[in-house]
């Protein structure tokens, strides 16, 4: 395995948010509904909007000024229905949280509820989802995986978001970006990096129903322990959840949270945002979660729990 510089060792403390649904659809005109945004549309005008606060979000950002993460990590679904007005208001939101080099951003499935044009809806995120300079694979769905690297720590961003049928929220890699995630995870590893997955829908097939799940889970499974990983990142269920891919050298966990932005009827999955503080530890990677979730009586963040693990170093096999 490569030797990592002191700077890449040095260890990074990033939050993870996900499923902030920001936008608002105040302003849609009917024309812009003829697919399947009639019927997000009708659940945003029925439940949506009364679920998801700005309030929460802004109260969110504060609690982030006072952590003080080296990163923030957005793991999809900013918007409701995925209109090009919706991506100019998230692109607000996100020069809010941060300038692109600390925030960086994959894409939900309902970011990509029907086929959009590049140009008129994921331009307006693109420096948030590209890869470090010298990385960068164009402004097309031909950029992920992305990698970029925050003191010993590979954010290694895939996205999962493909337009699908009504009533269907599943997910899809393919085989292209699968192809160039195992050589990236190779990569990565032997610069003794800390391998974070980074995608929206859970990457098991068992963590979720055939309707929302991640339709090539069992191939992004068999890549993560071929290739190592030591963490993966995801949203879309807007609630906590943990599992674990088994390989043969040990396990990776696998971790969700609950939406950013929710105060709705279900204070189980109230907001939360997870602050996580990576470094290495001769052999092994020492992590510590830091569960900081939305107080309705306060208005605040405020820390739920805190938990540690270690995860060992994985090596990689060949690419």
């Amino acid at each position: 395995m490569g030797e990592v510089t002191s700077t890449e060792a040095a260890g990074l403390c990033f939050a993870h948010l996900s499923d902030p649904h920001l936008t608002t659809l105040g302003t849609v005109r009917w024309h812009q509904l003829f697919n399947k945004r009639l019927l997000g549309y009708l659940s945003w005008r029925r439940r949506r909007r009364a679920e998801h606060s700005t309030e929460v979000l802004d109260a969110m950002l504060e609690d982030l000024r006072r952590t003080r993460p080296d990163h923030v990590v957005i793991t999809g679904d900013l918007t409701h229905i995925g209109l090009p007005d919706e991506f100019r208001q998230a692109r607000n939101w996100l020069e809010r949280v941060g300038v692109a080099d600390y925030v960086t951003v994959i894409p939900g499935n309902h970011d990509a509820y029907i086929r959009t044009a590049w140009d008129r809806t994921w331009t307006h995120w693109q420096d948030y989802m590209q890869s470090d300079p010298g990385r960068q694979q164009g402004g097309d769905w031909g950029m992920f995986p992305t990698l970029r690297v925050r003191n010993g720590v590979a954010l290694i961003g895939l996205s999962s978001a493909v337009p699908t049928a009504p009533f269907v929220a599943a997910g899809r890699l393919g085989a292209e970006q699968r192809e160039r995630l195992a050589c990236l995870l190779r990569e990565t590893g032997e610069r003794g990096l800390f391998r974070l997955v980074l995608l929206h829908h859970p990457p098991r097939v068992e963590d979720d129903s055939w309707r929302r799940r991640l339709a090539d889970a069992r191939e992004l499974c068999e890549i993560l322990c071929e290739q190592g990983a030591e963490l993966v990142l995801h949203g879309h269920g807007h609630a906590n959840s943990r599992s674990a891919i088994a390989c043969a050298g040990g396990e990776i966990p696998s971790i969700g949270i609950p939406s950013a932005s929710y105060a709705g009827h279900k204070p189980e999955r109230n907001a939360q945002y997870y602050l996580y503080r990576v470094a290495r530890e001769g052999g092994q990677w020492r992590v510590q979660v830091s569960v900081r979730g939305w107080e309705a009586g306060s208005g605040e963040f405020v820390l739920r729990h805190e938990h540690h693990f270690a995860l060992p170093v994985m090596v990689s096999t060949s690419c």
